[in-house]
């Protein structure tokens, strides 16, 4: 007897549904199991990771806030998936367009230079996060490169030219030798929804995302070529589409999304360049994007889900001595437990009895 992995006569909607479902259950198991390894009461750790923050209304600002850059991130890695183009480099689009953003507030500092500053800076971080993500786009098109390996170390570029910048020209002179830049003129953050919490435009921003994209793949002629590129290369090709020219859009429109969230968030919560500007939302987004099964609608709930987790984890931190690592452990454990269930839409267990062959000797 023997358990195989047979595919499926076709896609079970069902399991689809279900799915993340699933994937979330398995991991609050699994976590539990963690916790009481850890000497934690599993009760008393769920309850700060995914209660506690829903019971305060600054906590419920937070997890707006880090829900913000995250589905961002993933409704432009989303399009990507779909065209079947693997941008795993989201990270360092974040980081550069947080530096290109950044470099027209660190050269209006101090010269009120007007209300052109903030617009200046989104467009420059998003043309920077496109350009930037345009590498492995061009280096998959015409080299044959993948894009999954080379968008991947490009985000370790990203995150060295970030640091040289804050520890050498634009570290601030009167900042005690840390590696920051002087806090942002007022003209340069992005403006506050709620006067004494940090919700600010950018999930206003974030929202008019999620509507673009669920138009653009619902309603229009280009979001159905991308998924068709994506399901069906070879029906794509008889219908004419392009799919190097779909690789470039949507590495360009993922890089500048991207882009635009990282100068939002540098520009929004933080209020200066910094080292550290991001803990992983490039990274994190790629679960949001799978865990949301690359829908607008659905990622908006999936980034809000894993904002709960990192607001959690930090609760958790403070009220249980909880290691804030864990939080990434969490994360793991779910992109893990998406993609293994995920197996199960295409493919079914099932069981196998070997056939018996009896052998005969010549008489």
């Amino acid at each position: 007897m023997q358990l195989v992995l047979e595919k499926r006569a076709e896609r079970s909607n069902t399991i689809a549904l279900v799915s993340p479902l699933i994937a979330i259950c398995l991991t609050i198991v699994t976590m539990t199991i963690l916790f009481a390894i850890l000497g934690k009461n599993p009760l008393l750790a769920l309850h700060a990771y995914f209660i506690a923050p829903l019971t305060d209304g600054y906590s419920l600002q937070e997890i707006a806030v880090k829900a913000t850059p995250l589905v961002m991130i993933a409704i432009g890695l989303s399009l990507c998936y779909l065209a079947n183009a693997w941008n795993i480099g989201a990270e360092g689009q974040f980081l550069i367009g947080a530096v290109a953003g950044s470099w027209i507030a660190v050269k209006t500092q101090g010269i009120d230079a007007g209300a052109w500053v903030l617009p200046a800076m989104l467009v420059l971080a998003a043309a920077a996060g496109a350009l930037y993500a345009l590498i492995p786009a061009i280096c998959k098109v015409k080299f044959g490169a993948s894009e999954i390996l080379t968008s991947l170390m490009l985000v370790y570029v990203a995150d060295l030219f970030l640091d040289y910048l804050v520890r050498g020209p634009w570290r601030d002179p009167h900042g005690f030798n840390f590696p920051t830049t002087a806090e942002f003129d007022p003209v340069a953050t992005v403006p506050l929804l709620i006067d004494g919490g940090r919700l600010h435009l950018g999930s206003i921003i974030a929202l008019l995302v999620v509507a673009a994209a669920a138009i653009l793949l619902g309603r229009t002629i280009k979001g159905f070529e991308i998924r068709v590129v994506g399901a069906a290369p070879r029906a794509a090709r008889f219908g004419g589409f392009n799919a190097n020219q779909l690789i470039i859009l949507t590495f360009a429109v993922s890089g500048a999304l991207a882009g635009l969230a990282g100068i939002i968030e540098v520009a929004g919560p933080v209020g200066h360049l910094q080292p550290g500007i991001s803990p992983g939302y490039g990274f994190t987004a790629i679960i949001v994007a799978f865990l949301g099964r690359l829908n607008p609608l659905g990622i908006l709930i999936a980034g809000l889900f894993l904002a709960l987790t990192f607001i959690g984890g930090e609760q958790a931190q403070i009220a249980m001595k909880i290691p804030l690592d864990v939080t990434k452990v969490f994360q793991g454990i779910l992109l893990f437990y998406v993609l293994a269930c995920d197996s199960l839409i295409l493919y079914r267990f099932k069981l196998v009895f070997p056939s018996r062959q009896v052998t005969r000797g010549a008489g």
